[in-house]
């Protein structure tokens, strides 16, 4: 039977599965929402993975903000994120001084020159990929819309990216004013080049070979302009590593050496097994309202 390398990445809005052969290509690559169904879009992938490669053994490694508790139930190896990303970058460009990844609702700067040192957003999502979602919506589009607006702006607007809230704030009146969309748009992703530099860097220089990972730099050519525009990174510092959005599961991959084989139906079956299990040492809280009826009492009384 064929043995192969997989890597999952478990992120706060997206599901990676990367399948390695023994040259390190990518056999499989798949990056997909799991919309709050982290476990089924996985099983998913796992089945669409082994149509692809066909029957196989699997070293799996398992990453990102999702997976530690999801790595211990299944009892599969897992690596944190930043080695992940190492791992992957000396793989593909090992000249990286800085890395700058964007995910569905965090955001990181990991430098490597000077020593290994990751930053990240707390818990608010400002300047991320929801964030965009939430943006574009205003305009009534998606973040690919967005993107498509931006080529063509003329004009940047100062719009806040620290809270979606303050955000609409700003772009509300400049809709109501009749500023272009395409400004608007182009001002949305400054906003996050803002947040993520402001925000995160803190004052350490962000200067030498900078990669651009993780779905929103890899889909959004025009938000990595923006990053590209305001850093004044020249043609020979910019790193769009191929398949950006699936570098995170590649490291986990490539993380993978030594670790016990699986096949992907066995990788699946214990997936179902825990989607099946039940813990009755909690219980679900009771509803707020018994019924309809009892909720268009509470509005009328309101």
């Amino acid at each position: 039977m064929k043995k192969y390398r997989a890597g999952i990445d478990i992120g706060s809005t997206t599901v990676k599965l990367v399948v390695l052969d023994d040259a390190d290509e990518i056999l499989y690559g798949e990056y997909r929402r799991h919309q709050a169904h982290t476990q089924e879009t996985l099983s998913t992938l796992l089945e669409e993975a082994k149509k692809s490669v066909g029957e196989c053994e699997l070293q799996v490694c398992i990453t990102g903000s999702g997976a530690i508790n999801l790595g211990k139930a299944l009892d599969i190896s897992f690596v944190q994120e930043v080695v992940a990303v190492a791992t992957a970058l000396k793989k593909c460009a090992p000249q990286t001084d800085v890395a700058i990844e964007l995910g569905g609702e965090d955001a990181k700067i990991i430098y490597f020159t000077g020593g290994l040192e990751e930053r990240m957003n707390g818990v608010c999502a400002g300047g991320t990929g929801s964030f965009i979602d939430q943006m574009a919506s205003l305009l009534q589009t998606d973040a690919a819309g967005l993107n498509r607006e931006a080529e063509q702006y003329k004009q940047i607007y100062p719009i806040a990216a620290r809270c979606g809230v303050f955000a609409k704030t700003d772009i509300q009146p400049l809709i109501n004013e009749g500023a272009a969309k395409e400004d608007i748009a182009a001002s949305i992703f400054q906003a996050v080049v803002n947040q993520t530099i402001s925000g995160l860097a803190c004052g350490r220089p962000i200067r030498g070979n900078v990669a651009f990972l993780g779905g929103p730099l890899n889909y959004l050519s025009e938000l990595r302009k923006r990053f590209i525009e305001t850093l004044n990174l020249t043609d020979d510092e910019i790193i769009v590593p191929e398949e950006a959005h699936l570098l995170v599961a590649k490291g986990a991959a490539l993380d993978s050496i030594g670790t016990a084989e699986i096949t992907p139906d066995e990788l699946s079956k214990k997936i179902e097994n825990l989607r099946n299990s039940h813990d009755n040492t909690t219980k679900p809280l009771a509803p707020l309202f018994k019924n309809e009826d009892d909720y268009k009492d509470f509005k009328k009384r309101h």
